[in-house]
C-alpha cells in the first residue's frame, strides 16, 4: 500500500492537475472518496467529473490525451479526447480512465483516432501505487509468458492482494489488462507495418496464433485481416532500409513505429543530455536523432528515434506530438518491454503543462520559461545509469572510460553501423569481470569497487534499479555501497526508477545554480517544487552548464 508521503503526492498532483486544466466543477473535487473503478456520477469512471471531461472533449484539448478515454454508447465504440469525428450527443457517452476499463465494458477501439497510441500517465498522476507498479509492469509484457503469481512476488505481495488492487484502481483484473495491451499492440501494428499476422500475434505476446485470432473476434468482432491495410508509402509506413544487420535478423529490416507524448517537448535539451552522456559505440546522437544498440533477454537490436511532430502523417497529424522510431525485427519478440522502456527513456507520459505551471508558480519562471517542456530523462537498463554516475561526472575523460569498459566488457554487435558496435555491459557481467579488471581498464580503484558492488546486488537481486521498484529501498541499498553518497544515490534513483520527486540536494552544481549555500539550504528552498524537484533539477543542472 502506498505510505502517507505518498498518497499526499499523489493527491497533490492531482489537485495541481485540475488547477491547471480547468475551473469550476474540477477545482472543487478534492481528489480524495471513489477510486478510479468507481462511477461519481453515473456517466464517469474517472477521477475527472463528466462534466470536466466533456469540456476537455468538446475542445479536443490534447493535455487530456490518454487521462481518460470517452465511450460512445450507441456505436460502442471507445475514443481519444482528440478523435476528430463528430461529438456524439453528452447522455450517449461514458468516460473510462483506461483503454482496459472501456473494453471490459463492451466498448471497441475507435479505428480513426487509434486509442492504441495514446500517451501514457505519470507517475505522480497515477493510482495509487501497486495499482500503478502492477500497470506499467504488465503494459511492458509482465503477463506475456509469466504470470499474476510471479508478479505479485515480484512485487512483495500476494496474487490475491494484487488482483483486488488492481480491480479497485482500476476496473479491471491481471488478464483482462494484459490482453487489453496485446491487442492494442496488434491493432497498432497491423495497421502501421507489413508484419504477418503471425509475426503480429507473437510480437505482440501471444503465445499462439489461434489464441490470437480468437482474442481478436471475441474483443473486436473483427478478424485481424479485416483490419490489416495495404501497403502504404515508404513514407508512412515502411519497413525501413539503413543498411543495419543483427545476428538475428537480415540486413536493412526495420519497422517504423511512432510514440505518442504531450507537447511541449524539449527535444533538443534532451538530444543535449543524452549526447552528452552517451557511451561511444553503444549509443549516438546524430542529426537530432537517438541511435542505440539494446539487448532485452538476449533479442540484440538497434533502435532509432526521432521527433517527427512537424513531419506527421494520418492518425499521428491528427493525434499531435509524436516521435518515430525504427526497430529492428530482431526486436520484435521483445516490442512491448522495447516499448515501454523508451517510452521511459525519454521521459513522454509527462503532463509537461502541469509540471511547468507547478515550478514557474514556485520560483523557478525564468527557467521554464526558457525551456518548455524539459523532460527527466529515464534509462533503457537501470544499470547503465548507475555505470555513468559512478564513472563520474559527465566530460571527455569520462567517455573516454565508458567507450574503453563497453569494449572490454560489453558484447559485440554486428550492426553495419561502424559507429555502434557494442551492447552496453550488463551488471552480470561487469560482477564476473571484478574489481581488478576495471582497474585495469583505468577506472580509479574506489569506482571500480562501487561498481563492481552495484553490479554483484543486481546480478544477485539485492538491488532493483527498474521503474517501479521501491524508492527508498534503492536508496538505502545504494548507500551502503561504499563510494556511493546521497548526491550519486538520488541522481541514480531519478533516472533508473523515474522517480519525479528524488533530488540529489548535495549536488554542487544545483546549490549553485539556485543560490543556496548548503545541502539544508538547497532542501528547504526545494520543497516548493515538490511532487517534481527532478525536473526542478533538470532546469537548474541546465542553467549551470550554461553559465
Amino acid at each position: 500500500m502506498p505510505t502517507v508521503s505518498e498518497k499526499n503526492t499523489l493527491a497533490g498532483a492531482r489537485a495541481l492537475t485540475r488547477q491547471v486544466r480547468g475551473p469550476n466543477p474540477a477545482s472543487q473535487y478534492n481528489g480524495t472518496g471513489p477510486s478510479l473503478a468507481t462511477c461519481l456520477d453515473g456517466r464517469s469512471e474517472t477521477l475527472l467529473p463528466a462534466d470536466v471531461c466533456e469540456r476537455a472533449l468538446n475542445a479536443r484539448d490534447a493535455r487530456f490525451d490518454g487521462i481518460f478515454f470517452v465511450g460512445i454508447i450507441t456505436t460502442r465504440v471507445y475514443c481519444r479526447p482528440v478523435c476528430p469525428a463528430r461529438v456524439s450527443y453528452h447522455d450517449h457517452r461514458r468516460f473510462f480512465d483506461t483503454a482496459a476499463s472501456a473494453e471490459r465494458a463492451g466498448f471497441r477501439p475507435c479505428l480513426r483516432c487509434r486509442p492504441e497510441l495514446a500517451p501514457g500517465r505519470a507517475t505522480v498522476d497515477a493510482v495509487p501505487r501497486l495499482a500503478w507498479v502492477a500497470a506499467q509492469r504488465i503494459g511492458a509484457g509482465a503477463l506475456n509468458g509469466g504470470d499474476v503469481t510471479q508478479l505479485a512476488r515480484e512485487l512483495g505481495v500476494s496474487d490475491r492482494h494484487l488482483r483486488r488492487a488492481l480491480q479497485r484502481e482500476l476496473g479491471v483484473s491481471p488478464a483482462e489488462l494484459a490482453q487489453t495491451h496485446r491487442l492494442l499492440l496488434a491493432k497498432r501494428l497491423l495497421a502501421d507495418t507489413s508484419l504477418s499476422v503471425t509475426h503480429i500475434a507473437f510480437a505482440s505476446g501471444f503465445q499462439s496464433l489461434r489464441r490470437f485470432n480468437a482474442a481478436f473476434r471475441e474483443r473486436y468482432r473483427l478478424s485481424p485481416s479485416e483490419l490489416q491495410r495495404p501497403p502504404r508509402p515508404a513514407k508512412a509506413t515502411r519497413i525501413a532500409s539503413r543498411n543495419t544487420a543483427t545476428p538475428t535478423a537480415p540486413a536493412n529490416d526495420f519497422i517504423r513505429l511512432t510514440l505518442a507524448y504531450r507537447a511541449p517537448l524539449a527535444w533538443d535539451v534532451l538530444m543535449a543530455v543524452l549526447r552528452r552522456e552517451a557511451i561511444p559505440g553503444v549509443e549516438e546522437v546524430v542529426n537530432g536523432s537517438y541511435r542505440r544498440t539494446v539487448r532485452i533477454n538476449e533479442r540484440s537490436g538497434v533502435v532509432i528515434a526521432e521527433d517527427a511532430t512537424d513531419t506527421a502523417y494520418g492518425p499521428a497529424r491528427m493525434a499531435g506530438s509524436h516521435l518515430n522510431v525504427d526497430v529492428s525485427l530482431s526486436l520484435l519478440p521483445v516490442l512491448m518491454p522495447l516499448l515501454a522502456r523508451l517510452r521511459q527513456l525519454f521521459d513522454l507520459d509527462a503532463e509537461p503543462s502541469v509540471v511547468d505551471a507547478h515550478l514557474e508558480q514556485a520560483g523557478l519562471g525564468t527557467l521554464v520559461r526558457q525551456r518548455p517542456g524539459v523532460r527527466m530523462p529515464g534509462a533503457v537498463d537501470g544499470f547503465e545509469v548507475a555505470l555513468r554516475s559512478l564513472l563520474g561526472a559527465s566530460g571527455a575523460a569520462t567517455s573516454q572510460l565508458a567507450q574503453r569498459v563497453a569494449w572490454a566488457l560489453g558484447e559485440p554487435l554486428d550492426t553495419g553501423l561502424p559507429t555502434l558496435t557494442r551492447l552496453a555491459p550488463s551488471a552480470a557481467r561487469v560482477a564476473e569481470a571484478g574489481a581488478s579488471r576495471l582497474e585495469s581498464l583505468g577506472v580509479p580503484p574506489a569506482r571500480a569497487l562501487a561498481i563492481d558492488a552495484t553490479a554483484r546486488r543486481l546480478a544477485d537481486g539485492s538491488l532493483r534499479l527498474a521503474p517501479g521498484d521501491d524508492v527508498r529501498a534503492a536508496h538505502r541499498a545504494l548507500l551502503e555501497i561504499e563510494g556511493v553518497d546521497d548526491r550519486l544515490a538520488a541522481a541514480i534513483v531519478m533516472r533508473a526508477l523515474r522517480w519525479p520527486d528524488a533530488f540529489p540536494s548535495s549536488d554542487g552544481s544545483l546549490q549553485r545554480a539556485a543560490g543556496a549555500a548548503n545541502p539544508k539550504a538547497l532542501r528547504e528552498k526545494a520543497e516548493d517544487w515538490r511532487p517534481w524537484r527532478g525536473y526542478a533539477a533538470m532546469h537548474l543542472w541546465l542553467q549551470d552548464d550554461e553559465v
